[in-house]
């Protein structure tokens, strides 16, 4: 019962974080925000899923793909963000 508590205050959790990096995004148009919100927003729906899966904490490869995924969009955010600003410098 707990173990469900906190999976769902996990989720909640992720899922304003993403809200709340689109929020600045809205604002700011930085595709740094976006790239956060995306990767927020896979890693909720991911812990959504452990409710759904046999053993969430065992071997299954799907848990850890979606993790590597959405490490993956924050890496690419913020080396698309570090290159527009060496960019603009070098203009």
């Amino acid at each position: 019962m707990l173990d469900g508590f906190l999976l769902g205050l996990i989720v909640a959790c992720t899922l304003v974080s993403a809200a709340f990096f689109f929020k600045f995004w809205r604002q700011t148009r930085d595709p740094l925000f976006i790239g956060f919100s995306v990767a927020f927003l896979i890693e909720g729906c991911n812990r959504l899923s452990f409710l759904f899966v046999d053993s969430p904490t065992g071997d299954n490869p799907f848990i850890y793909t979606v993790r590597l995924i959405s490490y993956l969009v924050i890496l690419v955010a913020i080396a698309n963000k570090n290159r527009r600003g060496k960019q603009r410098k070098a203009q």
